[in-house]
């Protein structure tokens, strides 16, 4: 029952923040890139360092952040991961590291997951990015673009968010 209760209020926080979204910002070039990462389906981050080094970017200008579903609350070290006990029933993010992740107004924001999943929809949706990058079976209201390619093909997926940054004038 109450699991219910917490993705009936995901959803609405989802709708809630979507038609809050301020898109004026949208067309700035990039100076900053956040990834936000489904950890049950990638789990190699040096990639995404790499790769916004090869947009011009430094270390401190890329920021990871990731989501893991858990079945029990087990504690990590690791400052930049949230999981699904992090959300409590009013759909609220408890973890303050991705409070202050998704207060960050980055120029692009990568959301790296596959299909529709209510946690980490509501946090695109509450992030205050700038312009937002998913994959196809995402939510598309929630992004700017949603890209078609294979996310485990890395050299593939680089190339199409190089080619529409480009054309985009973000970089």
């Amino acid at each position: 029952m109450l699991r219910k209760v917490k993705q009936y209020s995901l959803k609405k926080t989802t709708e809630k923040n979507l038609v809050a979204r301020d898109i004026s910002g949208r067309n700035t070039s990039l100076k900053t890139l956040g990834f936000l990462i489904d950890e049950t389906f990638f789990d190699d981050f040096e990639m995404f360092y790499e790769f916004g080094n090869e947009l011009g970017l430094q270390g401190k200008d890329i920021k990871v952040f990731t989501f893991v579903k858990t079945k029990k609350k087990i504690p990590s070290v690791r400052h930049n991961q949230i999981t699904n006990k992090e959300f409590n029933w009013r759909g609220e993010i408890t973890n303050q590291n991705a409070q202050d992740f998704l207060e960050f107004p980055f120029d692009v924001l990568i959301g790296f997951y596959k299909g529709r999943q209510e946690y980490m929809a509501a946090m695109v949706s509450r992030s205050r990015a700038k312009f937002k990058i998913g994959f196809n079976g995402a939510d598309a209201r929630l992004f700017d673009l949603l890209l078609a390619s294979d996310m485990q093909k890395p050299a593939f997926f680089k190339n199409e968010v190089k080619k529409y940054l480009k054309a985009f004038n973000k970089i």
